[in-house]
């Protein structure tokens, strides 16, 4: 396994591909792993909702959290996303990551159900007080309808399997609200790959990155270049980055991205259900953003 503490960097939220016929496409899957371990990804995120797990089975969730672990073979943390608007189901999945190796989980807020400030704070300690590897927590109203208030963050901040929390609200008020909390124990990552410089100025470790899985080494040197005060040189490499970031985002992701690796050799962009491909208009954009990065 792979040690956690002190992560920084780039965290690519990995796709998972699919054959085909619907399936998992594993050996797509480990070239994809090949190609960040090549190119310095400082930590991999499986079964986010870049990788599509909501529209996946638990046996193939069990899967592919089994096979990146293997492949990765400890040389960089493997963070599986365990999420679930069921506190059960989320914690059955946090357990079974755990036991198959995972260095890390990310847990995500109840979607649709929701809940209160009282049952949301429940739905994660239930987790953290269950396992013994290190948890990230996943503040993504956008998507969930609910997010963690910074009352949650102060008490959450405090459990020890608390590692840290992906913002993903792109609301820059509300991160350096919880800036406060941040510490050597309780760390921060920006969910939002347009933003990534000013919330490493709040004081985040880096990013939870969709870009990355397209300019793997882009993202993890400009990171690494803020950590090390090159501010400069990281941000020419955010502002350079935006016109492929917001293709990445024309349509709901993955569905962006998944054409984008399409178009860098990875194999045919297949989605599941209610996903589809992206209109011939969002296909013109993402290919022109990736031919003015250099990278097609």
């Amino acid at each position: 396994m792979a040690d956690m503490k002190g992560l920084s960097g780039s965290i690519v939220a990995l796709v998972t591909p699919f054959a085909e016929d619907g399936s998992v496409d594993f050996e797509a899957l480990a070239r994809l792993v090949d190609f960040h371990l090549e190119n310095g990804t400082d930590a991999l995120l499986t079964l986010g909702t870049t990788g599509e797990s909501s529209t996946m089975s638990h046996e193939e969730d069990d899967e592919v959290c089994k096979f990146v672990v293997d492949r990765v073979a400890g040389r960089v943390p493997v963070i599986a996303g365990s999420g679930s608007n069921s506190t059960q189901t989320m914690l059955e999945k946090s357990l079974g990551f755990q036991k198959m190796g995972a260095d890390g989980l990310l847990l995500i807020t109840p979607y649709y159900n929701k809940s209160n400030e009282e049952g949301i704070y429940r739905h994660f300690t239930t987790v953290l007080d269950a396992v013994d590897i290190p948890c990230i927590l996943y503040n993504v109203p956008g998507r969930t309808g609910c997010s963690i208030s910074e009352k949650n963050v102060a008490r959450l901040a405090k459990h020890p399997n608390a590692f840290g929390i992906k913002e993903a609200s792109g609301n820059i008020g509300y991160a350096t609200k919880i800036a406060r909390y941040l510490s050597d124990d309780f760390c921060m990552f920006s969910g939002n790959d347009d933003i990534v410089l000013p919330m490493m100025a709040l004081g985040s470790r880096g990013v939870i990155s969709v870009w990355a899985n397209v300019q793997p080494k882009e993202v993890h040197d400009m990171c690494h270049a803020w950590l090390a005060g090159d501010h400069a040189a990281a941000l020419k490499t955010q502002l350079a980055g935006i016109e492929l970031v917001d293709s990445l985002f024309c349509e709901v992701n993955p569905i962006p991205v998944k054409y984008a690796l399409e178009l860098m050799g990875f194999g045919k962009a297949v989605y599941r259900q209610p996903l589809c491909e992206p209109s011939d208009a969002a296909k013109a954009t993402i290919a022109a953003a990736m031919k003015n990065a250099g990278i097609i």
